[in-house]
């Protein structure tokens, strides 16, 4: 009897939250369901992953400067032998595996800046080596979106073909899927998988309705946002007015005497942190140091009202059950608070106007307790699904330990493609 071999992939333990929060979900399910599975994972930040997770890490890259700008011909030399060498590592460590997922996170899309040379051709890699191996290669609740760039869409619709199994976080990604190409007739969709965390407990004294006593708290999630792939010539028009705009609404909430708490969701967030802490002067306006999505969510069950942009900071604020507006950025970001029961409730990143913002900012505190019942209801039904999503996860690609290393070809599991091209 053999227990079977699970990798993760991904960028992992590289500072975003929200992708180390899919992890968490993926490694409690492994756990619960298959505490024999031995797991280990290919990953961007594997020592901030085998610290936090207790699982064997392997480098996702063989060049450490893969996300620098290569600007000499050292590094462009050096990013170049990195993608060949990159190719017979990920073989290698595929090969060794019966299963591998990828759990979560934004893999098959665009919305952020993005080069078809780094992390899509990476999921190429691990694809195409898991069909070339007999290794099952899960895409699991993974997000999706169109894609303008063609060699990028090229190298997501081929990784999506060649897994032997993929589900979505919403239905806008299986559709952008199917749209690109790929057959999504056996393709489920399902919450997204931070929705599987531990939900926060409730900090200070409450009312009847579950909502904090006293002087609301205001937690403002903020993003180092430079608009997408599209809007690379304008980036830093966009950047600054959403700072702008920001800015000016964090100011107002402080003149109003509402304390404001700002989080993050990537390290790379702190200069925004850093910046509207240095324009609005306030004592009350101070910064959390989350390092988790337990963090997060923890942060965002002790407010009154959350107002975010980075998606998982809107996860995190849905899940803890407190009223939320999303300053969104993508399609995903609206899809999520329509499904969560907050549809009205979005603001264009790219055009922040502190005015109206905070006028649907009322709107949203005005109905506070008829939100807060609707998001218990809602993160009801998102864990019910999710206890589906791992019951097929297991149907579907972990056979029992006697049969583990087998390699059964893909046309057998549950979700097996069958396009050629």
């Amino acid at each position: 009897m053999t227990a079977a071999r699970v990798g993760v992939f991904g960028l992992l333990g590289s500072g975003n939250l929200g992708n180390d929060g899919s992890l968490e979900a993926v490694l409690g399910y492994l756990r619960a369901a298959h505490p024999e599975a031995s797991v280990d994972a290919l990953c961007g930040g594997p020592e901030a992953v085998t610290a936090r997770y207790r699982i064997p890490a392997t480098r996702l890259h063989w060049y450490r400067g893969e996300y620098r700008t290569a600007s000499r011909a050292g590094s462009i030399a050096g990013k170049g032998l990195g993608k060949v060498v990159d190719a017979f590592r990920t073989a290698a460590w595929v090969r060794r595996h019966d299963v591998v997922i990828v759990p979560g996170m934004g893999v098959l899309e665009a919305t952020l800046p993005l080069r078809p040379w780094g992390f899509p051709y990476a999921l190429f890699l691990l694809c195409a080596s898991g069909r070339l191996f007999g290794t099952r290669v899960a895409l699991v609740g993974v997000g999706a979106a169109p894609i303008e760039n063609r060699p990028t869409r090229t190298l997501v619709r081929w990784s999506a073909r060649l897994a032997a199994y993929r589900s979505y976080r919403d239905t806008l990604s299986r559709d952008a899927m199917r749209e690109m190409g790929v057959d999504t007739a056996r393709d489920e969709v399902y919450p997204d998988l931070a929705f599987a965390l531990p939900a926060p407990a409730a900090g200070g004294p409450r009312d009847a309705e579950g909502a904090p006593e006293g002087p609301g708290a205001v937690c403002v999630g903020v993003m180092a946002f430079h608009g997408g792939n599209a809007d690379r010539a304008r980036a830093e028009e966009i950047h600054a007015r959403y700072l702008e705009g920001t800015t000016r609404f964090v100011r107002a909430l402080a003149a109003d005497g509402r304390p404001v708490r700002l989080v993050t969701g990537d390290g790379v967030d702190r200069e925004v942190v850093d910046a509207i802490l240095d324009a609005v002067r306030s004592p009350l306006v101070t910064a959390a140091d989350a390092t988790s999505l337990a963090d997060l969510m923890t942060e965002m069950a002790a407010a009154d009202t959350v107002v975010a942009t980075r998606y998982h900071n809107l996860v995190c604020a849905l899940k803890a059950g407190t009223p939320t507006l999303a300053l969104s950025y993508a399609a995903k970001s609206d899809a999520l608070m329509a499904g969560m029961g907050l549809g009205a409730y979005c603001h264009p990143a790219r055009e922040v106007d502190a005015d109206r913002l905070l006028a649907q900012f009322r709107s949203l505190e005005a109905r506070s307790a008829e939100l807060r019942r609707t998001l218990t209801e809602r993160n009801a039904t998102a864990a019910r699904r999710l206890a589906d999503q791992f019951t097929a996860l297991t149907e579907a690609l972990l056979p029992p330990p006697a049969t583990a290393h087998a390699h059964a070809p893909h046309t057998d599991t549950t979700h097996a493609l069958r396009e050629t091209s």
